[in-house]
């Protein structure tokens, strides 16, 4: 009985994220220039249990997110934007999210990029920020690859969100060596902490009630 009883409270402890969250990718593409040469990215989206939107630039058709002289482009640029909302209204709020890029810059070369949190309830933006990586051409910058973890803290929770991020990317022909690429872009989102906290406190409670009653 005793077993029988746990097992539905566990049950119903996973059902509220069984539904999991709705991911829509709007927009996953950029191009390269010149010549002008509209690419699209693939991107990987898991929404249960909790949502990781990934963007593939180094594998993006035609050609991937690559400037420098190998390539024959001296600008690119990548967009990716898409929503997320909680359909049951039962999950826990987002509070942040691990940002991930990976790429690479050499010489007279950089990226930069720009993200934006929206809050579609009312607009209010919860995240905005812009970042860089520069080749040894400028002040402060190095050859290399990297693979940066950025944690994110949004202003405020919020389970119905729009994120906006752009990349752009540039390289000076003249300057033998000075290439750069984008090779992935990754968020993955994590839910409050005091609602998880919340329900695992619940939850220990109504054990803990039915054995004394048992």
């Amino acid at each position: 009985m005793r077993i029988l009883w746990a097992t539905g409270i566990l049950t119903l402890a996973t059902s509220a994220f069984a539904s999991g969250w709705n991911v829509t990718v709007l927009t996953s593409s950029g191009s390269l220039s010149s010549p002008f040469t509209p690419i699209t990215v693939p991107n990987l989206v898991i929404s249960n249990p909790l949502p990781q939107i990934t963007f593939l630039p180094t594998t993006a058709t035609p050609n991937p997110v690559f400037v420098g002289a190998a390539s024959g482009f001296s600008q690119g640029q990548m967009t990716g934007q898409y929503t997320i909302n909680d359909p049951s209204n039962t999950l826990a709020p987002l509070t942040g999210f691990n940002f991930v890029i990976a790429g690479f810059v050499f010489g007279d070369a950089e990226i930069t990029w720009s993200k934006r949190v929206i809050r579609n309830t009312d607009g209010a933006i919860l995240y905005d920020d812009t970042g860089v990586f520069q080749g040894s051409a400028y002040a402060g910058g190095s050859d290399g690859a990297f693979n940066v973890v950025i944690p994110v803290t949004l202003s405020a929770p919020a389970n119905d969100l729009t994120v906006i991020e752009r990349f752009s990317l540039q390289a000076n022909l003249n300057r033998p060596g000075s290439f750069a690429g984008l090779m992935l872009v990754e968020q993955d989102w994590v839910p409050e902490p005091a609602s998880m906290l919340a329900l695992a406190t619940g939850l220990a409670g109504l054990v803990g009630l039915r054995r004394r009653k048992s």
